[in-house]
C-alpha cells in the first residue's frame, strides 16, 4: 500500500513549475526525435524531479509549508525507497536515449542527493545551493534534452540557450525560498533569498531575469527571429505584473512575502513559460 505521505512529498504537480526548462530547451531543436523527447519528458518530470523532491522532504522533514503542500505530512522509509526506485528507473530508461542521456541523469540525481543529504548538505550554503540548483535544473537540463532530442547528431549546443536557461531558473529560486526564512533558519541552512532579504531577493531576481531576455533578444536578433522574441515578450508580461505589485506590496510589508503569495507567482510564471516555449517551439517547427 502507497502511503499518502509518499504521494504527496514527491510532489508530482510541482514538476510544471521546472517545465518551462524542457519546452525551452527543445524550442531550439530543429530536427526532433519525437519517441526521445517524449520519453525524456516522463523520465524528468515522472522520475527524476519527484524523486529529488521525496529525497529532500526525508531529510528535510518539513513541519511547515513547502514548494506546493501547504501542509506536509511526516516522510516514512517508504518514501526513501522511492526515490531510490525512481532514480534507478530514471537512469535505465535513460539508456534507451543513449549513454551521454543517463551520464546526464546520473549526474542530476547525485547532485540533488548533494544537495539534500544531511552529512553533506550543499543548500545549507547559500552560493553552494543555488549553484547547484540553476546549473543542474538550468544548464545541464537543457544540454540533456537538447542532444537527447536531436536527429542532428552534428548539432552544437547553443551557448545562448544553455545560459539563459540557466539564467531563468537563477531568476526564479530565490523567489520560492521567500517565504521559509524562518524554517531554514531553524534547519541551520542558509539561502541565497535569506542573505538578500525580502527586498533584495525581489531585485536579484529582476536582474537575473532582465540579463536573461537581454540574451534572448542578443540572440533572437542575431538569427533575424525578433518575431519568436516579441512573442515571448508579451507571454511574459502578466508575470512582470504580477512580480512588479507584489514586489511593491512585499515592499510595504515583508509579511506579504508568504506563501499564497509565493504559490502563486509560481503558477503564473509557470504557465506563461510553459506556454511561451510552447509556442515558439511549434512557430519554429512550421
Amino acid at each position: 500500500m502507497i502511503q499518502k505521505s509518499t504521494i504527496q512529498l514527491l510532489r508530482i504537480p510541482f514538476s510544471f513549475f521546472l517545465m518551462p526548462v524542457f519546452w525551452f530547451a527543445l524550442s531550439f531543436v530543429e530536427k526532433i526525435n519525437v519517441a526521445n523527447a517524449a520519453l525524456l519528458f516522463v523520465i524528468i518530470h515522472l522520475l527524476v524531479y519527484p524523486a529529488s523532491n521525496g529525497y529532500n522532504s526525508y531529510m528535510d522533514r518539513d513541519t511547515t509549508s513547502i514548494g506546493g503542500i501547504k501542509n506536509p505530512l511526516q516522510p516514512t522509509n517508504q518514501l526513501f525507497v522511492f526515490t531510490v526506485i525512481m532514480d534507478v528507473a530514471a537512469v535505465l530508461l535513460s539508456l534507451l536515449i543513449s549513454p551521454l542521456t543517463a551520464a546526464c541523469i546520473f549526474i542530476y540525481i547525485m547532485f540533488s542527493r548533494l544537495y539534500s543529504y544531511r552529512k553533506i548538505r550543499l543548500k545549507k550554503y547559500a552560493l553552494s545551493g543555488y549553484l547547484i540548483v540553476i546549473l543542474n535544473q538550468g544548464a545541464l537540463i537543457f544540454f540533456t534534452v537538447f542532444n537527447a532530442s536531436n536527429n542532428d547528431t552534428d548539432a552544437v549546443v547553443p551557448w545562448a540557450g544553455s545560459i539563459c536557461a540557466t539564467l531563468l531558473i537563477g531568476g526564479f529560486y530565490p523567489i520560492t525560498q521567500i517565504y521559509q526564512h524562518k524554517e531554514d533558519r531553524n534547519d541551520n541552512v542558509e539561502t541565497i533569498s535569506m542573505l538578500l532579504g525580502e527586498t533584495g531577493t525581489f531585485i536579484f531576481c529582476g536582474i537575473i531575469y532582465a540579463l536573461a531576455f537581454l540574451i534572448l533578444f542578443i540572440y533572437f536578433l542575431s538569427v533575424n527571429k525578433l518575431l519568436l522574441f516579441f512573442i515571448l515578450f508579451i507571454f511574459f508580461m502578466p508575470v512582470a505584473i504580477y512580480f512588479t505589485v507584489w514586489f511593491l506590496q512585499v515592499y510595504k510589508n515583508a509579511a506579504c512575502a508568504d506563501f499564497k503569495h509565493t504559490m502563486r507567482m509560481n503558477k503564473i510564471a509557470s504557465a506563461c513559460t510553459n506556454m511561451a516555449f510552447i509556442t515558439i517551439l511549434i512557430l519554429n517547427q512550421l
